[in-house]
C-alpha cells in the first residue's frame, strides 16, 4: 500500500500531522498477505530535514517552490512538469491532503491517484482545494485538535489505525545529536538542567511580552539551579535573545544558530522548552521533551500539546484566542500571562 501524504508547512504544522505515521503503522495487515505501507511525504524544502531520517516514512519528497518562483516562466513548467511525471509514476494508492490550501491541492490533483482524501467545504482552508479531492471528509467536534484533524482524514479511508495522544514520533539525527552534546559539553552543561527559551514565533499577537521574558530569565537564574538556553531563527529574534540574556546575571546562554537538525537534537537534550505557539514547542512535544506554551491569540487546547508533561497557559482576556494578526490590545494581551505563571510550570515540570 503506497500512501502519499501532503503536508507542505509551517513548521508547526508539519510536526503537528506527524502522529497518522503512528496512526498508519499501526494498522494490522496480518490478513492482508505480502502487504505492507510505504509512506511518502510531499513538503517544503525548507522543512524537510525535519523528517529526515524518520522511520515511519519511506521517501521525503521537497517541494522547491521557493526555488521555481526564481525561474523563468517556462523554466518553471519544465521543472514542475518534471516533477509532476515522477510523482504519478508513483502509483499512490492513497493521497492525503492535510494542508487544505489551493497549493496542496494542486499537488493532490497532480498525483492522478484515484483515492484522494481532504477536508470538506466546512474545514478546508481554501475553496479551490475542493476541487482537487475526490474524498472529503467531514470534522465531528471530537476533532478539535490539530492533529486529530489530520487523523480523521486519514481515519476516513483506513479506520483500523492506531490513533497517539500526542504529537509525534520525532527523530533526532545521530550527527546532529553528536554535534550539540559537543556544543554541550564545551560549554561545561554536560550535568547541568537546560530550559530552551525561544521567544521567537510567526505572529506579532502570538508573541509574549519581552520584559516579560527577561524577568523570566533573571528569576530562574536567581532561584534555580536551571540554565536558559535562548534559541533564534531570525536577526529580530537574535537581538531579543540578547536583551533577555543581558538580565540573567551572565548565567543565560544565547545559544548560536544550527540547522534544522541540530535544533531539533538540542531540543531533545532540554529538560523543559517554553514558547509561544511556535514551531520549537511542537517539535519538543514530538520528541517527549516537557514544554510550557504561551497562548494569546491561538487556543491552546486546539493547539497545545496534550498530555500530562505539558502546561499551556491560555491569555485570560474574554477577547483570547481571537486569531487576530494585528489587534490594538496587543500590548495588554501580550503582558496578560504572568511570569510566575509561567516560572511556577517550569518548576512543576523541572521537579518531575
Amino acid at each position: 500500500m503506497k500512501i502519499l501524504i501532503i503536508k507542505v508547512s509551517a513548521l508547526g504544522d508539519v510536526i503537528h500531522a506527524l502522529p497518522v505515521l503512528a496512526y498508519l503503522h499501526g494498522i494490522d495487515l496480518s490478513g492482508r498477505s505480502g502487504e505492507s505501507i510505504q509512506i511518502d511525504w510531499l513538503v517544503e524544502e525548507g522543512f524537510a530535514p525535519v523528517l529526515a531520517g524518520h522511520p515511519l516514512i519511506e521517501r521525503v519528497i521537497p517541494l522547491q517552490t521557493k526555488r521555481w518562483r526564481e525561474l523563468t516562466p517556462l523554466a518553471m513548467l519544465k521543472e514542475m512538469w518534471s516533477f509532476t511525471k515522477e510523482l504519478r509514476q508513483q502509483r499512490y494508492d492513497f493521497v492525503f491532503d492535510l494542508q487544505g490550501n489551493s497549493k496542496s491541492g494542486l499537488f493532490t490533483r497532480l498525483s492522478r491517484s484515484s483515492k484522494r482524501y481532504g477536508f470538506d467545504r466546512h474545514h478546508v482552508r481554501e475553496w479551490p482545494n475542493l476541487l482537487a479531492t475526490n474524498h472529503h471528509v467531514h470534522l465531528s467536534a471530537a476533532d478539535h485538535h490539530v492533529s486529530q484533524r489530520s487523523i480523521a482524514v486519514v481515519a476516513a479511508a483506513l479506520p483500523e489505525g492506531c490513533e497517539r495522544v500526542n504529537a509525534g514520533p520525532l527523530q533526532v539525527l545521530p550527527i546532529a545529536r553528536q554535534h550539540v552534546l559537543q556544543q554541550i559539553e564545551q560549554q561545561n552543561l554536560s550535568d547541568k538542567k537546560l530550559a530552551v527559551l525561544h521567544y521567537g514565533t510567526t505572529w506579532k499577537t502570538k508573541l509574549w511580552n519581552l520584559e516579560h521574558w527577561q524577568q523570566l530569565a533573571a528569576k530562574l537564574v536567581e532561584n534555580t539551579d536551571v540554565v536558559p538556553l535562548l534559541t533564534w531563527g531570525n536577526d529580530q529574534e537574535h537581538q531579543a535573545a540578547q536583551l533577555i540574556a543581558e538580565h540573567a546575571a551572565g548565567k543565560a546562554i544565547v545559544w548560536p544558530r544550527g540547522s534544522l537538525p541540530e535544533l531539533v537534537a538540542l531540543l531533545d537534550r532540554a529538560n523543559v522548552v517554553v514558547g509561544c505557539d511556535t514551531g520549537p514547542i511542537h517539535i519538543a512535544a514530538a520528541l517527549g521533551t516537557a514544554t510550557v506554551s504561551i497562548f494569546r491569540v491561538t487556543e491552546a487546547t486546539r493547539n497545545g500539546p496534550m498530555d500530562e508533561n505539558h502546561r499551556c497557559l491560555q491569555s485570560a482576556l474574554p477577547c483570547s484566542p481571537c486569531l487576530l494578526k494585528q489587534c490594538e490590545r496587543d500590548d495588554e494581551c501580550s503582558k496578560s500571562i504572568a511570569v510566575d505563571d509561567v516560572y511556577t510550570a517550569i518548576l512543576e515540570l523541572i521537579s518531575t
